[in-house]
């Protein structure tokens, strides 16, 4: 007698991990709560380096098992090679040592805003290598969201608590990482290579190189930083590890446009849940440009709707 429950929940699970709109929530709302975990790491003492690279390990521990249980391990090897490196340092090094630096000075849910401009950058770069070109519903949720993202900014930029200059050029740079990560992800992807398997390499070498930068800075790795907030990283390791399997899943469903959209699911989440808590307070202009960020979230979901429900030709 066949389990038609299980059957139903195999299937159910099939079709999220293969559904754009699906792997953008999921990933997205994962993401989001990167932000207060990281501002309860650096209260905690934990520097930038061990946090980015706890974000890493997560995704590498959880990952390899699955990989030798599915027979799917194979060391990289060529083009690979090049693609885990260019992907690591743009993707995961640079934008996550940037987020838990800033973090401190600006806040969570600022900080997590500025994900949220990642989609006008990767739009400007794929337009500008002719990746992809959204349809205008797209391209208007795209601009709807910046737009809600800059009032955000100005409204966090112009307050009395309003951090350093450099800090808020700093917070900047995320996006401009991000982008030229998720065109760069897009072009080079390696023929044949799972998203499970480029997750795993591309965290692992984000792994040795944030080991090595810290033993070259420091003299030291310093492990015993993380005594100070133990659950805390295991929480930031599980949900580095199913974020990152469902991100490149996106990346190769989606392509650099929508997936570059899940920094406006997470700004969301981010805002919340630093309101909710870790006590940050925002404007009512700040709430007021969320919700615009939010409306952008919507159209881009409607465009991606009518996309999947385009007859393909044959």
């Amino acid at each position: 007698m066949i389990d038609t429950s299980t059957k139903s929940t195999g299937s159910i699970y099939s079709s999220l991990i293969n559904q754009p709109i699906a792997l953008l929530l999921i990933t997205g709302i994962l993401l989001g709560f990167n932000f207060p975990l990281g501002k309860i790491s650096s209260q905690a003492g934990i520097s930038p380096m061990i946090w980015a690279m706890i974000v890493s390990l997560g995704v590498c521990l959880m990952q390899f098992p699955l990989l030798v249980v599915r027979r799917q391990f194979n060391w990289p090897k060529g083009r690979m090679i090049r693609y885990v490196v260019i992907s690591a340092l743009f993707s995961f090094i640079a934008p996550n040592l940037l987020l838990f630096s800033v973090i401190p000075h600006a806040g969570a849910g600022y900080t997590g805003l500025m994900f949220a401009l990642s989609p006008m950058f990767t739009l400007l770069l794929t337009l500008l290598f002719r990746v992809e070109i959204p349809n205008k519903i797209g391209l208007a949720g795209i601009a709807i969201g910046f737009l809600g993202a800059t009032i955000v900014g100005i409204t966090r930029g112009s307050a009395p608590e309003a951090p350093s200059v450099i800090w808020i050029i700093a917070a900047m740079m995320i996006p401009v990482a991000l982008a030229i990560g998720n065109v760069y992800r897009t072009l080079d992807w390696p023929e044949k290579a799972s998203p499970e398997s480029l997750a795993f390499w591309s965290h692992g070498f984000a792994v040795m190189f944030l080991l090595f930068l810290m033993f070259a800075t420091k003299g030291s790795i310093p492990f015993n930083e993380l005594a100070q907030a133990p659950q805390v990283a295991v929480v930031q390791m599980l949900i580095a590890g199913i974020m990152f399997s469902a991100f490149f899943r996106l990346q190769q469903k989606g392509g650099p446009v929508l997936l570059s959209q899940i920094g406006y699911v997470a700004a969301a989440v981010g805002l919340i849940t630093a309101t909710v808590l870790l006590g940050e307070s925002y404007s009512t202009m700040t709430w007021l440009g969320a919700l615009v960020v939010a409306c952008g979230i919507a159209i881009t979901f409607v465009a991606e709707k009518n996309n999947l429900e385009k007859p393909r030709k044959s």
